[in-house]
């Protein structure tokens, strides 16, 4: 069995390193084609555009392309034109570095920094003070060599072109095939698709479609957002320094909206190169602080702010897995893979999301929560962690504003991943123990909370008379509701759950064990002004008997009395209507909102309507 594991495991990893080798040693021809795909999803909406109006594919393709291309060779051109002005002050701008450097060393004069220079100085001197000499030993004279040197021939004008041309044909080659398969791509763009549909599973076309659907939409949402966004940014910055008057403006401006398409980091190494020139120009500190203080004001709001409305997480991927990805594929392709790390990303995010062989992929790098709620709970509640479940059962709160709710989809949902692992025998009763503990502990916490906001409202405001149903009135403090649990692990911990709600609705309630209605107990039993009796049971599998003669007993003791069995977990429909007539209770409830529900009506009160329900109430 062990070897059986292993080699499928040991094929997996032989699969990754040989894919990766082959993305190494293939780049020359893989980046083309990748930055083709990426163009083309950037492209693809102009020429829809285009079709749209008239256009033919092959002329609205062709244009599309054209103006592409004019826009980044105008760009080219127009950052070579503002390094060349910067080349040309660069002179002026070393005078006033050696000025400014100057008043520094000056204002450090006679301080410690000086004291401390000094004392590197004198070591540096003992360190390299020469050894004396030794005698010299009697040695034949030698002749010195005569010195060489060497001349080459002047170039021939083939070898000046060729030393030029060549360090430019790889990118003007690949630059060419790049907008060779850009045209290709967006002229067969259907036909390529039906294409990749049919290799990727005709078997099965609705989830391929939808994969290929999903990939597309969210690259193309991601390069058109980041694309105008990184504009904006480039175009403020460039403002923003002209007004400052740091020098060549216009050419931050384009660097910054350029090196913002690296992940996290390009922002900053945009600001490095202004703030770095206002360092040079200004002899005082206030150009180099402004520059400073524009960025750190812009790229928070773009990235915080913009960013979420704009597209808010269209990648799907946590910000690890973006900095793990452009970590990789800069290693394997350079700054093209840099650029391209992101986008591939996403696609193996869309993979696993849709193919369930790969759906660890989609775990690992997705921004998708890695556990449910419930399991979360669970998890927390299994370590013994009650601060932390309290603060998540908090944070439902405050999104929710309903308790009961917020028990029933985390706490309950909680319990019930525990009930299976109890039938499994995977659940000992030192855990179940610990997962009781935890949960008294959240009931206590959150009871605490409330009880202290209520005292706090009830300081700050005039004491009122407390209005109530006409049908209420008299019967809500001599009323009182019975909960009792049933025998397993986790029946109690719900049972303290449901008072709690309950007392909160202003129903006079109080908690039993198991043991209070055993055929010995049930005679002692107080059952003095009670009307309701909740039953509270996880799973009828090996308590089906229990809770049939529960109800019986209980009868005995109390026959006014109304029962409802509340079986957490269960649809209505899991019981047929024999099995609810064997059972013999007046109502089934199957969550903490049908049971507080179902005794504020019998208890009288008003019942409060969807989402009116707040935090101390419901």
């Amino acid at each position: 069995m062990t070897g059986q594991m292993r080699e499928p495991l040991s094929l997996k990893v032989l699969a990754v390193l040989g894919v990766t080798a082959a993305l190494y040693f293939a780049k020359v021809i893989l980046m083309p084609l990748a930055m083709a795909v990426l163009l083309t999803f950037v492209l693809a909406p102009p020429v829809r555009i285009l079709r749209g109006w008239g256009f033919p594919r092959v002329l609205s393709s062709v244009l599309v392309v054209v103006l592409a291309c004019a826009i980044i060779l105008g760009m080219g051109a127009l950052l070579g034109q503002q390094l060349a002005q910067l080349a040309e002050r660069l002179p002026e701008y070393q005078i006033t570095i050696t000025s400014k450097i100057q008043k520094v060393g000056s204002a450090f004069s006679g301080g410690r920094l000086e004291r401390f220079s000094r004392l590197l100085n004198n070591l540096n001197s003992e360190i390299a003070r020469p050894q004396p000499a030794q005698p010299p030993e009697a040695k034949s004279e030698e002749p010195k060599p005569a010195p060489v040197r060497l001349i080459e021939p002047p170039l021939t004008p083939t070898q000046i072109i060729q030393r030029v041309v060549q360090p430019l044909v790889d990118p003007l080659t690949m630059s060419g095939l790049i907008v060779v398969l850009v045209i290709f791509f967006l002229l067969e763009r259907e036909d390529l698709r039906d294409r990749l549909i049919r290799l990727a599973g005709s078997h099965d076309l609705r989830r391929t479609t939808e994969t290929i659907n999903d990939a597309a939409q969210r690259l193309s949402r991601y390069f058109l957002a980041q694309t105008g966004l990184n504009i904006f940014f480039g175009v403020v910055v460039a403002i923003g320094l002209a007004l400052i008057g740091v020098p060549n403006a216009v050419l931050w401006g384009i660097l910054a909206a350029l090196l913002r398409f690296v992940p996290y980091v390009g922002a900053f190494l945009a600001a490095a190169f202004p703030v770095a020139l206002a360092f040079a120009v200004d002899p005082g500190w206030s150009m180099v602080l402004w520059t400073f203080a524009l960025f750190i004001v812009l790229e928070p709001l773009v990235g915080q702010v913009l960013e979420p409305l704009l597209y808010g997480h269209s990648t799907g991927l946590t910000p690890v897995a973006v900095i793990i990805s452009a970590i990789f594929w800069t290693w394997i392709w350079g700054p093209i893979g840099l650029i391209l790390s992101t986008p591939l990303a996403v696609c193996l995010a869309v993979l696993g999301r849709h193919i369930e062989s790969l759906r660890y992929v989609e775990v690992m790098i997705g921004n998708a929560p890695p556990l449910t709620p419930a399991q979360t709970f669970y998890q927390r509640a299994l370590g013994g962690n009650s601060d932390e479940a309290t603060e998540q059962v908090e944070e439902c709160l405050e999104e929710h504003g309903s308790l009961a709710r917020c028990y029933d989809e985390v706490v309950l949902e909680a319990l019930a991943l525990a009930q299976i692992d109890v039938l499994r025998g995977t659940l000992d009763e030192k855990h179940a123990l610990t997962i009781n503990h935890v949960i008294r502990s959240v009931i206590a916490d959150i009871g605490l909370q409330n009880d202290a906001t209520k005292s706090d409202e009830h300081r700050n405001k005039p004491e009122q008379v407390p209005r109530q149903n006409s049908s209420a009135v008299g019967r809500t403090n001599e009323d009182q509701v019975l909960c009792i649990g049933g025998p397993g692990p986790l029946d109690g911990a719900t049972s303290d759950m449901l008072v709690q709600l309950l007392k909160k609705n202003g129903i006079s309630t109080r908690r039993e064990s198991s043991d209070a209605i055993s055929s010995i107990n049930i005679l002692q039993l107080n059952s003095e002004n009670v009307n309701l009796v909740c039953l509270s049971y996880f799973s009828l599998d090996s308590s089906s008997a229990h809770l049939r003669y529960a109800i019986r007993r209980i009868r005995r003791r109390i026959p006014a009395a109304k029962i409802i069995a509340c079986m957490w977990g269960r649809h209505e429909n899991d019981l047929s209507k024999a099995d609810r007539q064997a059972l013999g209770a007046d109502i089934y409830a199957r969550s903490l909102t049908e049971a507080v529900t179902f005794c504020r009506e019998i208890a009288g009160l008003q019942v409060p309507s969807p989402g009116t329900c707040d935090a101390g109430r419901c």
